[in-house]
């Protein structure tokens, strides 16, 4: 196997970017490192001004007896700034190194390197743990059991088994009574788990326990709380130094929804033109629910009460009293796009605009399932909830053969993969959506849409650290849902909406609850893990190993999915930071500059400080 530290490499981290957010017309320094093995006789930075490839020749300078610097300035020239490197060997070998790797062909410039004049993400969206909350499901207060059931619903019991098949009637009002005031009374648990950023899917009142179909988004649902409690947990949260993200759907509303009932009922109400009625009164909806009647954001009154101004959904609960940090965009994918009609840019940059015209450091992501590649460059979406780059490779990696978990947003189960294609995955999608959006993404192994980790590993408790290891080392922001950190299961979304056990603490699985903390600790404390580049250091089928480098202090990471032999490192490691599993590996130096990490009997996940700079 090459060595793959002494490969050439670059990213976007201030390791090899002087700049990650500069100005239009700004001059930014470039770094590339070589090994001084490679005999690379030339370095050329090829960028596209306005879609024209032009070609910069780097400066060479040594490092150390590990490092070759290649230096450049690059201008600023397009809002996103696309380059790439070609490397010249004195044989007449060229390669071209792309944010998607090393390659000895010519490839697309989708890969490219990206750099980005618009603002980024703001620091606490980057440097934060996210703790998803199913509100029906996470805790009710004493003041719910005084709220009537109301006449779409199905009460149950805190104890009561989920029905999640999409074909039972009861599964989307199936209504436990969990409300807002349940989780400001559980703050502490997330805490305990190290999370600082509350992420709650809907709070408009639906008839539904998912609330994605509302019936207006003018106030909170009664049956959580209503306004005030929402007020209530924003203070609590905020109280904290914590964030507050709320969810909303811009692509659709519910088919009892305020402007939905109007439009129907006439043809000449004036909330008509926000749906897309045909002739004969049928209507455009989500995916062929006909609850969810999909809006028209082609029509400018629809833009002008959804998404733009003080005076919009979007802007209403920005401000105080509920004072919410940013939104999780529901369905951005399809928002604002149906057949010829796409103003789904449009659309994003008209959320971030109100957003920052209401707060100081808003946080807007974007839900996506797969290829979010071409809506998170600009000034729209900071972000997105990476599925695609990052919970489906480390599902493929580390799923059980024979886990009754089913596939989110495909017919068949992700393929079990080995780690060089899961690696290969990686760096594709890193590629594709650009260093600063995949290291503001959220890296989530499930959600409230999905199975739950646990059961895709089999239930296996040290697969599912691995997995959330993985979580909080990888670029990228840790996102977990709630239960997780306990064990919970669930084979599909709707089955992984569960009650959180409140009740029943003998069930947690303590072991990861702490894992999570340790996790969200060590990241916290250290810069390589929220800022840091990575650099791949070893890959085999079961075990991937990385370095996440940052003049503040590197790591090593080393994650096992099995039993797994030694392996040497030209790395000078210092103290063990972390294990997913008991006991401290002891690794061997076999001289100042080169180290062997022991074998594994098992699944596990470890964290190195580096001693000396790479």
């Amino acid at each position: 196997m090459p060595d793959l530290l002494r490969l050439p490499h670059h990213d976007g981290s201030p390791t090899y970017v002087e700049s990650e957010a500069p100005r239009l017309g700004e001059t930014v320094t470039l770094r590339m490192r070589s090994h001084p093995d490679d005999p690379i006789q030339d370095v050329w930075l090829r960028t596209t001004y306005d879609a024209e490839p032009v070609f910069l020749r780097l400066a060479r300078t040594c490092g150390d007896d590990h490092t070759v610097w290649w230096s450049g300035d690059l201008l600023v020239h397009n809002p996103v700034t696309h380059y790439r490197f070609l490397l010249v060997r004195p044989d007449g070998t060229q390669l071209w190194l792309t944010g998607s790797g090393l390659v000895d062909i010519d490839v697309p410039d989708a890969g490219d390197f990206k750099l980005s004049s618009h603002a980024p993400a703001p620091d606490w969206a980057r440097d934060g743990v996210v703790y998803q909350i199913f509100p029906d499901r996470f805790a009710r207060s004493t003041t719910a059991d005084d709220r009537p059931t109301p006449p779409w619903a199905v009460p149950a019991r805190w104890d009561d088994t989920v029905v999640f098949e999409l074909d039972d009637p009861r599964t989307a009002v199936q209504l436990y009574g969990g409300d807002l005031d349940g989780i400001v009374e559980h703050l502490d648990h997330l805490e305990r788990v190290g999370a600082d950023i509350v992420y709650t899917t809907p709070v408009f009142p639906a008839e539904s326990n998912h609330r994605y179909n509302a019936t207006t988004f003018v106030e909170v649902d009664p049956l959580l709380g209503g306004d005030a409690a929402y007020e209530r947990l924003s203070t609590a949260v905020h109280e904290r130094g914590w964030r507050i993200l709320g969810d909303l759907t811009t692509n659709h509303t519910g088919d009892t929804h305020e402007w939905f009932t109007s439009a129907q009922a006439d043809p000449e109400s004036a909330t008509r033109s926000f749906y897309y009625f045909g002739e004969d009164g049928s209507y455009a909806d989500w995916m062929g629910f006909a609850t969810l009647p999909k809006i028209n954001h082609g029509d400018p009154d629809l833009r002008a009460a959804m998404v733009e101004g003080p005076g919009s959904v979007v802007g209403r609960w920005l401000q105080p009293p509920y004072d919410v940090d940013g939104w999780r965009i529901d369905v951005a994918n399809m928002t604002g796009r149906l057949g010829a009609l796409d103003v789904a840019h449009e659309v994003a940059r008209a959320v971030r605009r109100t957003s920052e015209s209401l707060r100081e450091d808003p946080f807007v992501i974007g839900e996506h399932n797969h290829d979010a590649s071409g809506d998170v460059d600009g000034d729209g979406w900071h972000a997105t909830m990476n599925y695609s780059g990052f919970s489906w490779p480390v599902w493929s990696w580390l799923r059980s053969e024979d886990t009754p978990a089913r596939a989110f947003g495909r017919p068949v189960q992700v393929a079990r993969r080995t780690g060089p294609a899961v690696v290969e995955t990686f760096r594709t999608w890193q590629g594709v959506l650009g260093w600063r959006a995949t290291t503001s993404s959220w890296n989530l192994v499930g959600s409230h849409d999905s199975a739950r980790i646990r059961t895709l590993v089999g239930g296996d408790p040290a697969l599912h650290r691995v997995a959330a290891g993985l979580q909080f080392t990888m670029p990228g922001v840790p996102m977990l849902f709630a239960g997780d950190e306990l064990g919970l299961e669930g084979v599909v979304g709707e089955d992984s909406r569960r009650p959180m056990p409140w009740g029943d603490e003998a069930s947690w699985d303590t072991a990861t609850m702490t894992a999570y903390a340790e996790l969200a600790r060590v990241r916290r404390s250290r810069a390589a893990l929220r800022r840091g580049g990575q650099r791949w250091a070893h890959v085999d089928d079961d075990t991937i190993a990385f370095v996440r480098e940052h003049a503040d202090g590197s790591v090593l990471v080393v994650a096992r999915r099995a039993a797994s032999p030694s392996f040497s490192l030209p790395l000078n490691l210092g103290d063990h930071l972390l294990g997913t599993e008991p006991g401290a590996p002891l690794v061997e130096m076999t001289d100042r500059a080169s180290s062997v990490i022991p074998a594994s009997d098992g699944p596990r996940l470890d964290v190195w400080a580096l001693s000396d700079d790479l």
